[in-house]
C-alpha cells in the first residue's frame, strides 16, 4: 500500500490507524502547491487533489480520511480500532468521526487563510472552535480516548486535528482534558513514529 501525504495535513490520522493496525504501506509525499508527487501529477492518483490517499496493491485508490479511518479499521478487527459495522457503537463512532470532520477539521481550516476572513469573521470562527473544543473537553472529562478507554481511529483523526491549535493560535488553556489527551496520543509508538515520517515531531 502507498499512503500520499502532506507533513502535517490531515494524512496522518491515516498513517497512526495505519500503524496501529500494523500495516505495511510506504508514504509518498506530496506537494499541494503544485499537485505532484515523484512519481508525476497528482490528480493521476487524485483527481480531487488533497491528502489522503491510499493506493492499495492492486492499484485502487481510497480517499477521504473518515473513509480511509474505517476501512483501516474494519481490516484489523482484532486491534479494535474502530466498533462492528451495524452496532449502535459504531454508529457512535461514525457520529463523532463526522464531528471531527465537519465541525472540528473545516472550522480550523478556516484559520489556515486569515486574509479570507474579516475581523468578525475571525472572531466569529474562534468563538465557535472554542464551543466545539469545549464539547470535546466535556465529553473527555471521564474517559482517556473519545470512544471509552481503548484508542481508535476517532482519537487518531481528532489528535491530527488539534495538532493545528498551537500553529494556528487556537487558546486550549480551558481544555485541560483536551490537553490530556493529545499528550496521551502523543505518547503512543504509532503516533511518534506516524510525526517522524512526516519529519514534523517537535
Amino acid at each position: 500500500m502507498k499512503l500520499y501525504f502532506s507533513p502535517g495535513a490531515c494524512a496522518l490520522a491515516s498513517q497512526i490507524a495505519l500503524r496501529e493496525a500494523g500495516f505495511g504501506f510506504d508514504l509518498v509525499p506530496v506537494n499541494l502547491k503544485d499537485k505532484t508527487y515523484a512519481g508525476g501529477d497528482y490528480y493521476q492518483i487524485n483527481p480531487k487533489g488533497y491528502v489522503p490517499a491510499l493506493q492499495m496493491k492492486d492499484g485502487a485508490v481510497l480517499t477521504e480520511g473518515v473513509a480511509i479511518l474505517q476501512w483501516i479499521g474494519d481490516q484489523a478487527p482484532d486491534k479494535n480500532l474502530i466498533p462492528k459495522a451495524g452496532t449502535p457503537e459504531r454508529t457512535h463512532a461514525v457520529e463523532w468521526l463526522n464531528f471531527i470532520s465537519t465541525e472540528m477539521h473545516k472550522g480550523f481550516a478556516a484559520l489556515f487563510y486569515p486574509q479570507n476572513l474579516s475581523e468578525e469573521g475571525l472572531k466569529a470562527t474562534h468563538d465557535k472552535i472554542q464551543k466545539r473544543l469545549a464539547h470535546l473537553d466535556k465529553h473527555l472529562s471521564n474517559k482517556e480516548y473519545i470512544l471509552g478507554n481503548g484508542f481508535s481511529v476517532v482519537d487518531a483523526y481528532a489528535f491530527n486535528i488539534l495538532r493545528w491549535t498551537r500553529m494556528l493560535k487556537i487558546d486550549t488553556d480551558s481544555h485541560k482534558n483536551v490537553l490530556g489527551f493529545i499528550d496521551r496520543v502523543s505518547a503512543r509508538p504509532s503516533a511518534q513514529a506516524a510525526l517522524d515520517g512526516e519529519g514534523i515531531r517537535h
